[in-house]
């Protein structure tokens, strides 16, 4: 069964890398799905087919075993966040977890050369974090809301409008943003971070419904920004109680950047991380995981005998990384992310003084 040459781009008739320039272009590998690709891939297939098809895993399986090879012909290690669809997720990524979780394992790592599978600011940090690396991300146009919804000019805009209040950004933003902050944080430091400030006012931007439930943990103000997730955003208390009146057995865990109403409602609020070891700890029968719903099938496929419900909300940046364009990054070196080394130096102060404060 020979599968179509799914690539993202026509990458001949782009201008090549400083990457590509660097470590030469190789062929496209051919895509057949054969009784061989079938063996190698039996095992990977064993891990997720509680959530992918029999029918459609010829489709992928051809991409998944040239993904591995490559990636080991190129010495590259490939990250994929927990948002990423499990033929990516389990299928051939080497770390797997959240934002920052992901940019400290590129740096931690041997490798010199990072495809990043998530969204754009996700492979800015790694880039942060790991100047002397390669950073490839399959799609560069796979972006994000929370992070566009602010600039590092609305950052200087607030420093001035609140002079002397440390601003706490969030790790979901660009490079330029977070060097404009005092400290980053994540969904699950953000109050310690709020509290080690030793201010009774902090600005916890952008997003502000992740603002709004650190400051109910807090005695410390916590001001806040207008920006928000588009996928967590869409979640109502209205449609959890309805969940529940049909399913009084169902356990609610929420992602904070919900809005507080919603994570009132919940069981369970936390960090993508804090939310699977959750899962993974308490194992109920069932479970309704309020974020990206790709994560859901992720768990799932580790947690079989967990019914998992699924009110799902796509995230359409993530989804914008698939098998074939991972392919098109290993075999042309697209599309190299690079960061201003004087943005970058300033960045990660501020991510490095959230890491140092974790430990």
């Amino acid at each position: 069964m020979m599968m179509p040459a799914q690539t993202a781009t026509d990458f001949a008739t782009r201008k090549p890398s400083k990457a590509a320039l660097q470590r030469g272009v190789l062929p496209m590998p051919e895509l057949e799905y054969t009784d061989e690709i079938a063996a190698e891939t039996a095992p990977i297939y064993e891990q997720v087919k509680h959530v992918i098809p029999p029918m459609e895993w010829p489709f992928h399986a051809p991409y998944v075993a040239a993904i591995n090879r490559l990636k080991k012909e190129r010495g590259a290690v490939i990250l994929a966040h927990n948002y990423q669809t499990p033929e990516i997720f389990h299928g051939v990524s080497d770390f797997r977890g959240d934002s920052l979780q992901l940019a400290i394992e590129a740096a931690r790592s041997d490798a010199d050369l990072i495809i990043q599978c998530g969204v754009h600011f996700m492979a800015e940090t790694s880039k942060i974090l790991c100047p002397e690396k390669t950073v490839l991300i399959p799609d560069s146009t796979a972006g994000c809301s929370l992070a566009s919804s602010i600039t590092a000019a609305d950052v200087r805009e607030l420093r001035e409008r609140y002079p002397g209040v440390p601003i706490i950004t969030y790790v979901n933003t660009s490079a330029d943003v977070k060097a404009e902050c005092d400290i980053c944080c994540t969904s699950s430091n953000a109050v310690q971070v709020v509290e080690s400030m030793g201010t009774d006012r902090v600005l916890l931007i952008p997003d502000q419904y992740l603002a709004k439930n650190v400051a109910r943990q807090t005695d410390v103000e916590v001001l806040t920004y207008a920006g928000s997730c588009e996928v967590h955003e869409r979640f109502t208390a209205d449609e959890i109680r309805s969940y529940r009146r049909s399913m009084p057995d169902v356990q609610v865990i929420a992602h904070p950047e919900c809005p507080p109403e919603v994570v009132d409602e919940a069981d369970f609020s936390g960090s993508t991380k804090g939310m699977i070891d959750w899962v993974k700890t308490n194992r109920p029968e069932k479970v309704m995981m309020i974020t990206e719903c790709s994560m859901a099938d992720n768990v799932a496929s580790e947690a079989p005998e967990v019914n998992f419900v699924r009110p799902c909300n796509l995230c359409p940046h993530m989804k914008k990384i698939t098998l074939p364009k991972i392919l098109d990054s290993l075999l042309y070196m697209q599309e190299e992310v690079t960061v201003d080394p004087m943005v970058a130096d300033k960045a990660r102060q501020a991510v490095e003084r959230m890491i140092n404060l974790k430990s």
